[in-house]
């Protein structure tokens, strides 16, 4: 007879390794608590829906993984609060957040979701506070319900690309999404807005971390006359602070100690789209302006609690650059992003990116190579909405253009930076927007100031390590600075982001001044985007024209340049092609991001990925895939190299038809696809031979466990470099997720 049981817990620690045991909770039909083995674990059903989420650690890494890859698992024997559907209701300091993640781990999204379409319902503001912090309460226990908001992209774009299917609540009825929950409330947070709007934010700090709803005493009587007649568990309406800096002063000191410190939401009063994500994860929201002393002190004691290299502020702030400064000062990127909505629910879409394979260029010739980026990507409701239309425009892939995106959206909305790459076309290049993982400013030329202490290597070098997991994690080669970087910055850029191409800065001073390009660490080129956020393309046909009207045809040039996205999207932007030939006839390239700074580096002898060369040849021992999947430049899966054999062992080779000075080697494994840490290749060599019979080992490894093997080694001259596996994953395939061999003439 099957066993009825309702799992309670989704997450109370993690298993090591396949043969741990997991501390779960387990409810019996009647009532009783009781241990399982995993055989009968695989017999749970509930609904129909998958209510675990079984988390184990392999390699330090934090993985989700399935009931039957695991051996035993112990049910502990405390009773939790369960909804109706059998789900354990979670309370925002119970939620499961590794460190390596800027959000925590949800439950994958209900099998329907349910909708509301809040403009449409013709909701106030205050009532769209209410509903988007009832999403984040509800949706930290299982995503359930998802919101309409900002409506400038079809309402199908992301629903549809994150595979959900959903139910609408009639718009005439809005308070029946609040009914269908009721049960998983407590009760209220009465405020009012009449002495200072700021009691919004007050409200929904107070409502995630004890799952109320913030209410006026107008929508407290809709709630009655909808039949749910909630208890008022904080009353503020009392309270007669009348400043920004008394409201959040109170907040500080009274529930801040209470709020997790890892995700700060600064987002204006009235304004809703991220609290779902802030009262699930239990967050304090505030409106600070750095810009009054007494609210800058205010901001910095919370910023001070706040982790470099972990931690991140969402939403934006009264002024840009005082706001994004004061967070770089700390060593906290902001992720801009006040419109973006239903974060807890496309964070539960956990799925890898899928980064797409890169094409391989041509020979260095002696021509003038121009680059352009199309800039607002550091923000992730651009991202979500403007991007979603101006990604249509017919003129897109019709010559290389590099779209800034947030790497951010990695955990934000993976299946957002899905939805790109998958319609993009090889002349759609995406690169990091300012100044890595999130909006940092580590130097601001409209203020002429450098955001210290980001000048010490204590605050620049977290964020950089961050950046640089993201970066890999998000497929991004390249990053545009805002503005400009000291020494000390581009040394921590170099030490500490090896997945980069280049860097780019902005020459705000444009004609007079100008910035020049440097080399960090004989290898990390930061160059100039010369313009900077430009209005026109006759703007950038000016300012290119500045060097191509020099150009003599005996050596490589380059040039590059960024436009705003709001003045210049791929429609205007394709008429560049005609202008600059106009300049110098038949000499002009316009490349992508990572091909410009490849050729810059080989122009000038540094070394560059030399397995993007068109002519590369690339040979393996028999394989279940297509041998190029070796090195096309993405580990995703669907895109490794897998060994038609089972023994655990197999080889890859690469010809670069002639000599190169090899001095640094990359391969990707299984892990860095998303796939399980356990089929990484344990036992490797990496070899190197000028003729491809007489071998030399320049790497060797054993019980590997790492996803990235790389190492950077006295330059050696080779034609041939060949990877050598002889102990694969634990099932037998050798996968190779993607190999970068870097190397000068």
């Amino acid at each position: 007879m099957r066993k009825a049981f309702i799992v309670t817990v989704i997450f109370l620690g993690v298993l090591s390794g396949y043969a741990q045991e997991k501390v779960m909770k387990i409810l019996k039909t009647d009532g009783t608590s009781t241990q399982t083995r995993v055989a009968e674990l695989k017999e749970i059903s509930i609904l129909n829906e998958p209510t675990t989420m079984i988390m184990k650690t392999t390699n330090g890494a934090v993985v989700r993984t399935d009931a039957d890859e695991v051996a035993d698992i112990t049910f502990s024997d405390t009773l939790y609060n369960l909804n109706s559907n059998g789900n354990r209701i979670m309370e925002a300091d119970e939620l499961c957040w590794p460190d390596d993640r800027l959000l925590p781990h949800f439950l994958p999204p209900a099998t329907s979701v349910r909708t509301l379409d809040m403009s449409a319902a013709g909701l106030s503001d205050e009532e769209r506070i209410m509903f988007c912090t009832l999403q984040g309460i509800i949706n930290r226990t299982r995503p359930r319900i998802l919101l309409y908001n900002h409506n400038e992209e079809p309402q199908t774009t992301w629903p549809s690309a994150h595979s959900l299917k959903t139910i609408a609540i009639p718009t005439t009825s809005p308070y029946n999404m609040v009914k269908l929950f009721k049960e998983e409330i407590k009760g209220l947070v009465l405020y009012s807005n009449e002495k200072s709007e700021h009691y919004s934010n007050l409200a929904v700090t107070i409502a995630g971390l004890d799952r109320l709803l913030p209410v006026t005493t107008e929508i407290r009587a809709k709630l009655v006359a909808a039949g749910m007649d909630f208890p008022v568990v904080e009353d503020l309406t009392s309270l007669t602070m009348t400043t920004a800096y008394a409201v959040y002063n109170y907040l500080y000191n009274n529930y801040w100690s209470r709020c997790n410190h890892r995700l700060l939401i600064s987002e204006r009063p009235k304004i809703p789209y991220v609290h779902d994500i802030g009262a699930a994860c239990g967050s304090a929201c505030v409106w600070l302006d750095p810009r009054t002393a007494s609210e800058r002190t205010l901001l910095d004691k919370m910023l001070k609690d706040m982790t470099p290299g972990r931690d991140i502020v969402l939403g934006w702030y009264p002024e840009e650059r005082s706001g994004v400064g004061e967070a770089t000062k700390y060593g906290l990127s902001t992720v801009p992003a006040d419109f973006f909505e239903n974060a807890t629910v496309y964070t539960a879409v956990n799925k890898p990116i899928k980064i797409p394979p890169v094409p391989k260029r041509p020979k260095l010739e002696n021509k003038v190579y121009a680059a352009v980026y199309i800039s607002d990507g550091d923000n992730i409701q651009y991202c979500q909405h403007a991007m979603a239309k101006i990604f249509e425009q017919s003129g897109r892939g019709m010559m290389p253009m590099n779209w800034t995106i947030s790497p951010a959206l990695a955990d934000f909305s993976p299946m957002m930076l899905n939805y790109y790459y998958r319609k993009a076309t090889t002349n759609d290049c995406f690169v990091s927007g300012p100044s890595g993982l999130g909006y940092a400013m580590p130097y601001d030329a409209h203020n002429s100031c450098y955001y210290a202490p980001l000048n010490s290597s204590k605050v620049i070098t977290p964020y950089t390590q961050l950046t640089q997991r993201y970066l890999e994690k998000s497929g991004l080669r390249v990053i545009t600075i805002w503005d400009d970087i000291s020494t000390i910055q581009r040394k921590a850029y170099a030490e500490n982001c090896p997945y980069l191409y280049g860097l780019t800065i902005n020459d705000w001073e444009r004609q007079s001044g100008r910035l020049t390009t440097k080399v960090q660490s004989s290898w990390l080129p930061i160059t100039v985007q010369y313009p900077c956020y430009a209005g026109g393309v006759d703007v950038i046909t000016e300012f290119f024209n500045c060097d191509i009207k020099n150009f003599k045809g005996t050596a490589p040039m380059f040039v590059t340049g960024q436009v705003t996205v709001w003045d210049v999207g791929p429609d205007k932007l394709i008429a560049l092609k005609e202008k600059l030939n106009a300049l110098s006839p038949g000499n002009i390239k316009i490349v992508r991001a990572d091909h410009w700074f490849s050729y810059y580096n080989e122009a000038h002898h540094l070394p560059f990925n030399i397995t993007l060369l068109q002519d590369m040849e690339i040979t393996s021992s028999p394989t279940r895939t297509n041998v190029k999947y070796a090195a096309n430049g993405s580990p995703s899966e669907g895109y490794i190299w897998i060994s038609q054999g089972t023994d655990g062992s197999g080889w890859v080779q690469l010809d670069f038809k002639e000599p190169y000075q090899i001095s640094r080697y990359v391969v990707r494994h299984a892990e860095a696809a998303g796939l399980d840490p356990q089929l990484n290749s344990r036992d490797f060599t990496v070899e190197t031979s000028l003729d491809g019979e007489t071998w030399s080992t320049i790497g060797s490894y054993t019980n590997n466990i790492s996803p990235v093997t790389e190492a950077t080694i006295t330059p050696v001259e080779a034609r041939y470099v060949r990877v050598n596996v002889t102990d694969g994953g634990n099932d037998g395939y050798v996968r190779i997720g993607d190999i970068e061999i870097y190397g000068t003439r």
